[in-house]
């Protein structure tokens, strides 16, 4: 049997920490930077060190390189008035590709789930609350993946806010171009509740 130096083993290993890459696939990409000029593995290696200098917005939590994301530094954004609530960044940037939505956002973070001890101050629900006062947003979106965990996120949230800001929740079910035969019965439930006048 062969045995690997411990460089290719470790950059095995940290690569596996990657969702969606098992050791086989990353072996295969180790294999592959090892015919890498010293200088594609240099700029490779400081692209990833960089992370650690990531900044956050101190408004809605999406990366920023100031203080303020894009987002969040825009006048214009506030003035809606509107405020979109999503788990985490992949989905304000599924959202905000669409390019429907035109107020502001807040990631969360995540969902309640108490067997994993996270709970509305671990997700900040208070601190969120009070911010959608003081800036006198009257219009919430809850963009929240339909899961048990995620409707209970929902309304619970909405008990927090006073009767005078409009709650609504996005609409889940069938998506274009899908056939219902091939759909699950968690989807087509929540495409008869989420259904309009035509």
């Amino acid at each position: 049997m062969v045995h690997l130096p411990e460089i290719i083993k470790n950059a095995v290993d940290a690569l596996t920490r990657l969702p969606g890459v098992g050791e086989k696939t990353a072996f295969r990409m180790v294999m592959n930077m090892t015919n890498w000029k010293s200088q594609e593995l240099d700029t490779v290696g400081s692209a990833l060190i960089s992370l650690r200098d990531l900044k956050t917005c101190d408004e809605c939590g999406m990366f920023a390189e100031e203080n303020l994301c894009s987002i969040c530094s825009d006048e214009s954004r506030w003035e809606t008035r509107a405020l979109c609530v999503v788990e985490n960044v992949a989905d304000l940037m599924a959202i905000e590709k669409s390019g429907h939505f035109r107020g502001t956002y807040h990631i969360l973070g995540g969902v309640l789930n108490p067997l994993l001890g996270v709970g509305p101050d671990e997700l900040g629900m208070y601190d969120l609350r009070d911010k959608i006062k003081q800036k006198e947003i009257q219009e919430v979106i809850l963009a929240i993946n339909p899961s048990v965990e995620g409707d209970a996120t929902c309304s619970y949230f909405k008990t927090l806010l006073p009767e005078t800001v409009q709650v609504e929740r996005i609409g889940f079910g069938v998506p274009i171009g899908g056939s219902l035969e091939y759909l699950d019965p968690m989807t087509i439930t929540k495409a008869l509740e989420n259904r309009k006048r035509f």
